[in-house]
């Protein structure tokens, strides 16, 4: 039997407007990282804590092709 999933908005939102805050990509939101990035941030140094989590479902989303479903959350905080 399937699981009924039912995402958090506000956690949506949060993954949506967070920005990289260091590297090559500092400033970029994590939506926006090339997903080759993404990989090879998990599968080398995914860092700790909540923006490592974040990076984790930013690459589910990206490996699922997905991101379209966080633009709409990416132009409603930027308004």
């Amino acid at each position: 039997m399937s699981e009924i999933v039912n995402p958090d908005p506000q956690k949506l939102m949060r993954l949506a407007m967070t920005k990289m805050p260091f590297g090559k990509y500092a400033g970029r939101l994590l939506v926006d990282l090339p997903e080759p990035y993404v990989v090879w941030l998990v599968s080398n140094q995914l860092p700790s804590g909540v923006l490592g989590q974040q990076l984790l479902e930013i690459y589910e989303i990206k490996v699922n092709g997905l991101e379209n479903l966080l633009r709409p959350l990416v132009f409603q905080g930027n308004q």
